[in-house]
């Protein structure tokens, strides 16, 4: 999609500090962190949001959820984190690419999830 700001960092015209990358799946450090330690898993192919998927999207979203703990790990949150999928307006989400946020450590302030989408 030629307006998702998701979809121009996949095709590397916006830059982004990456964890991860695959043929399917990005994962990259949210530029407005609400946590120590706060990444964007996303799959590359254009998925508006959770309302969007379809059965074609299984194995798509299946590898997506099972690299999540990989992607945890790597960024040192063995002790635990939490994991955010906004879906809708109404339910927070504000670039419509669906998205998974894994967050980890200190949350800097109860303000900064406000952002969260």
């Amino acid at each position: 999609m030629s307006n998702c700001i998701f979809c121009s960092i996949i095709k590397g015209d916006i830059p982004s500090n990456k964890v991860y990358e695959d043929d399917d799946i990005l994962a990259f450090h949210d530029i407005q962190p609400a946590a120590d330690v706060h990444v964007l898993v996303i799959p590359k192919k254009h998925i508006a949001s959770l309302n969007e998927l379809d059965s074609s999207d299984e194995k798509l979203i299946a590898k997506l959820t099972l690299h999540i703990p990989k992607i945890a790990k790597t960024l040192g949150l063995d002790a635990g984190y939490k994991t955010l999928i906004n879906t809708g307006k109404g339910g927070g989400q504000q670039v419509f690419h669906l998205h998974y946020h894994i967050i980890g450590g200190k949350i800097h302030a109860l303000e900064s999830l406000k952002h969260i989408g």
